[in-house]
């Protein structure tokens, strides 16, 4: 089990995988790669601050990161068709690595956090990519290829609106996007970091002054009874149509094996819906004990 809070454990999956599909990366390119999300979130690129966020760190990029490198070694090794080809592979690398980073601020932005750019973080994200790999030589193509799948990160993204060039360009995007949703919903602490989510998304409203309804919560509690809803009526619905099926690459054995992702995304939800009826069952009860004492 690969422990996505050692990021150098995440890279060197990545290595791994992509030695075992396309031969040994004798370039560095992957180790490349981590190495500038690394120093773009420590905040050693250019100007900007080291991420500051809380839900959307470094270990939140790492989650999706290593489902997006499993989703493709499955794949390849499903022998689906188109082929991911290294260049591919590499570009979609990038995109994952860098699809959170229009939540860093620059050295003069100095009030609140990076959470305050949740609205237009996919922008900015695409932007920043386009700045750093114009910095490290990068094929105009490529740049907007990357910009492209970083555009399915999008929560609310129309995916059939995003002008894929390629078949192969919209698989990796997608998978993309699948990886984003199930790497950060399958983490083992997913439930308790709900709170960081909730501040995040506060913050958001906060500076904002208003937001679209889904990710204006009230509460805590309120964020985490939607959350059963936002999996069964939102995040189900999009790997499974909008993204085409491409997380059941992830079932081990491949076709009909189970899916660990989903397997512990739904062990999450559950307890999200546990948590949920001891606080309404605690606040029934209080409730009958004040009706009590007041008769």
């Amino acid at each position: 089990m690969i422990d996505t809070r050692d990021p150098a454990a995440v890279c060197g999956e990545a290595q791994r995988v992509y030695s075992a599909l396309y031969g040994p990366d004798s370039a560095g390119f992957i180790l490349g790669a981590f190495d500038w999300f690394f120093k773009a979130f420590d905040g050693s690129y250019r100007d900007y601050q080291p991420v500051d966020m809380a839900y959307h760190d470094r270990e939140h990029t790492m989650q999706g990161t290593l489902c997006y490198v499993r989703l493709m070694q499955h794949r390849q090794e499903a022998g689906a068709e188109p082929s991911i080809p290294a260049s591919m592979f590499k570009l979609g690398l990038l995109s994952i690595l860098l699809h959170d980073s229009g939540y860093l601020k620059r050295a003069f932005d100095t009030s609140g956090t990076g959470a305050k750019y949740t609205l237009e973080h996919v922008d900015r994200s695409r932007a920043f990519a386009k700045q750093l790999l114009t910095d490290k030589g990068f094929r105009e193509e490529d740049i907007a290829r990357v910009q492209r799948m970083i555009s399915c990160t999008g929560l609310n993204v129309d995916l059939d609106s995003i002008d894929f060039h390629t078949k192969l360009e919209k698989i990796v995007g997608l998978s993309i996007a699948t990886s984003d949703l199930l790497g950060q919903m399958a983490a083992p602490d997913y439930v308790e970091r709900l709170t960081d989510l909730y501040n995040e998304f506060t913050e958001c409203w906060e500076f904002s002054g208003s937001v679209a309804d889904s990710l204006h919560f009230e509460s805590v509690g309120h964020l985490m009874e939607q959350t059963p809803k936002f999996w069964e009526g939102y995040v189900k619905h999009k790997i499974d149509t909008e993204c085409l099926g491409l997380y059941r690459f992830l079932n081990q054995p491949y076709p009909h094996g189970p899916n660990e992702y989903i397997v512990h995304i739904e062990a999450n939800i559950d307890k999200v819906r546990k948590i949920i009826d001891h606080r309404q069952r605690a606040m029934f009860h209080g409730r009958q004990k004040a009706g009590s004492c007041g008769s």
